[in-house]
């Protein structure tokens, strides 16, 4: 266990009649302080990107002194699952109260200061109207307008439909996410009808303002947008700072495995935190935190679950935060089934790529949710330095690809199969998550299934970096670049030197290379000489121990011909103990609920109607020839 594990307890609490996950951050060690913290998050894609500098906030917060509470809003993230219909922005400012009183009960704090980011900087600014406990506000790139952030929204959704594919159907793009119901889907993520409504009312530029004792604004400094409303806001009397500071672009709108911590808006905020406990009444003569004994926030029977299901429907499921591993520094969430289930079955999700362990549009909490009901107990985990796991001494923070990865899922085997008694295991992930569950299959970790979702390489990169040249660059070459040689625009970047050309001479030669590597393994395959990284031979040494190997791949993904080309004549001798199965109409982190939901029945009746063999029948798997 580490020192900061023991500072940090995953819990649930109640919002009216709805369970919310979150996050407590104690302040121990420090001197009192009557005054906590709770962080609004923003909403959406951007709060699956920010997820890690959000942790850091919190961390910086209780580091100075402030306990913290960060929390999933109603319907997203660990929380239970909304009404799709309701208006988002009154419900949520009813969840920011609530935690506001969650965190006072755990820590003894009398004032709070909120801490939102984008659209969670505008909840928090509502919710202060709405609680007394509310002193100040620290503001990170705050949604000033309602009716311009439902812009940025929809340009945001314009432009992911103009990069998406053609649909093999023959739809327009408009066609697949138009709603009869006025609500709009952005990057996977459910804006209703009624939530457009509010926020088409709302300019806080033209708003009675909050009577707080501060507010700090932190704008970004790129393309800042507050200005006006500080003025408005000195005007009423409110005594607010206002910087802008670089790093929003890293922080919130690049994707989660190449997102940068804003270190100067960390210290912007800490200084400012800091200042507030000498300036203003926060500072208290005697402790007000409750004692706490580090080891027991890790054990699993002090932390609040979510008893009684996530609907009516779900009766008897519950869910529960884990921490396992050598050190107690992996965490994951448990959805189990009611209680009388007698069939020991288990699915664990890994991470796709640096997402944290909902996924995309909250695919995997969905999941989840979906196989509990049908009796699967289910796991869905960060790996190590990813989401809200620690990073161990001597691994890399929010690293994809870690080398050790497999360790972590024989951990989480581990887990479900003697604290949850599994017989059945499962291992599935999306992208990365696919080739992590892939190389524990290749290793014989103790697992009957694997189901992999558009993986995009099968072996490890050896010297590459997610930001070089990727294998599905190399894979798709072939199409891509004959369509661009015949291409004269492509050809007047080339000579303008608007190009990366020599990007381009490195991606065929390493196209030209792997081909003729996949040929000469085949050949060798042929000829009974293995080689390293041979996909073909592994897949049969996994099926031969009775291991079921089911692939899915969104029409068009560079994985599907990696596959063929990699196994070659492998593929025929598998036949259907490696089942590929293809969805159209999808992108690859099937960011549209109508392709999540295709996803969602193909893996289902993968799992329900393709028994996997349970260990004794896989010890006695016939070995390939």
């Amino acid at each position: 266990m580490t020192a900061l594990a023991a500072l940090e307890e995953p819990l649930y609490f109640s919002s009216e009649q709805h369970g919310l996950f979150g996050w407590l951050h104690r302040a121990v060690g420090h001197p009192s302080c009557d005054t906590g913290v709770v962080i609004c998050k923003p909403f959406g894609f951007e709060a699956i990107c920010g997820h890690r500098s959000l942790r850091a906030f919190a961390r910086m917060a209780a580091a100075s002194g402030f306990p913290t509470l960060r929390f999933d809003y109603l319907g997203t993230g660990d929380s239970a699952d909304g009404d799709a219909q309701i208006g988002q922005i009154d419900a949520w400012c009813r969840d920011v109260v609530a935690g506001i009183a969650e965190l006072r009960r755990c820590t003894g704090v009398e004032r709070v200061c909120l801490l939102g980011f984008r659209l969670g900087a505008l909840l928090a600014t509502l919710a202060a109207h709405q609680s007394r406990a509310v002193e100040s506000l620290i503001l990170v790139a705050p949604v000033v307008s309602g009716r311009r952030y439902l812009g940025e929204m929809r340009t945001t959704r314009l432009a992911a439909l103009l990069g998406a594919s053609a649909p093999a159907t023959g739809e327009t793009s408009n066609q697949r996410v138009t709603a009869t119901d006025g609500s709009m889907e952005v990057s996977g993520h459910h804006i209703s009808a009624a939530t457009i409504a509010e926020l088409e009312r709302i300019d806080l530029a033209t708003m009675a303002a909050p009577q707080l004792a501060r507010i700090l604004i932190i704008d970004r400094n790129d393309l800042p947008s507050a200005r006006t409303w500080v003025d408005s806001l000195t005007r009423q009397g409110i005594r607010t700072e206002y910087v802008a500071r670089p790093g929003f672009v890293k922080m919130m709108m690049t994707g989660p495995q190449f997102t940068v911590i804003p270190d100067e808006m960390l210290e912007t905020a800490r200084d400012w935190l800091l200042r507030s406990r000498v300036d203003g009444p926060s500072f208290a003569a005697a402790s007000t935190q409750r004692p706490v004994e580090p080891a027991a926030v890790l054990d699993e029977k002090t932390v609040v679950s979510l008893a009684g299901g996530v609907t009516a429907a779900d009766a008897g499921i519950i869910e529960r935060p884990v921490l396992f591993g050598s050190e107690s520094t992996l965490f994951g969430i448990v959805t189990e089934p009611s209680a009388d289930e007698v069939r020991r079955r288990g699915v664990i999700l890994l991470n796709s790529g640096a997402d944290y362990h909902i996924s995309i549009g909250r695919l995997y909490v969905s999941l989840a949710r979906r196989w509990a009901r049908r009796g699967y107990v289910v796991l869905r985990m960060d790996l190590a330095g990813l989401g809200d796991s620690y990073t161990p001494a001597g691994r890399r923070d929010n690293e994809v690809y870690p080398q050790a990865a497999v360790d972590d899922v024989r951990a989480a085997i581990h887990l479900v199969r003697n604290r949850y008694r599994v017989d059945e295991v499962t291992v599935a992930g999306l992208c990365s998550g696919a080739y992590h569950a892939l190389q524990a299959a290749i290793e014989a970790v103790p697992l009957n299934r694997v189901m992999m979702v558009n993986p995009e390489t099968f072996v490890r990169p050896s010297g590459e970096t997610l930001e070089d040249v990727l294998v599905a660059e190399v894979v798709k070459t072939r199409s891509t670049y004959s369509a661009r040689m015949r291409s004269f625009k492509h050809w007047k970047k080339i000579l303008t030197g608007q190009a990366d050309v020599l990007r381009i001479a490195r991606v065929l030669l390493l196209r030209t290379r792997w081909a003729l590597t996949a040929r000469l393994r085949g050949m060798l395959r042929y000829l009974h000489i293995r080689l390293p990284n041979d996909l073909g031979w592994q897949l049969e040494q996994i099926a031969g121990r009775g291991t079921q190997i089911t692939m899915v791949f969104a029409h068009g993904e560079p994985g599907i011909e990696l596959l063929h080309t990699e196994c070659g004549a492998a593929m025929r001798r598998l036949g259907e103990r490696v089942r590929v199965r293809i969805i159209d109409d999808a992108d690859h982190t099937f960011s549209r609920s109508s392709s999540r939901a295709k996803l969602e029945k193909v893996l289902s009746d993968e799992l329900f109607t393709q028994p996997a063999r349970l260990p004794e029948e896989c010890a006695m798997g016939t070995q390939p020839s």
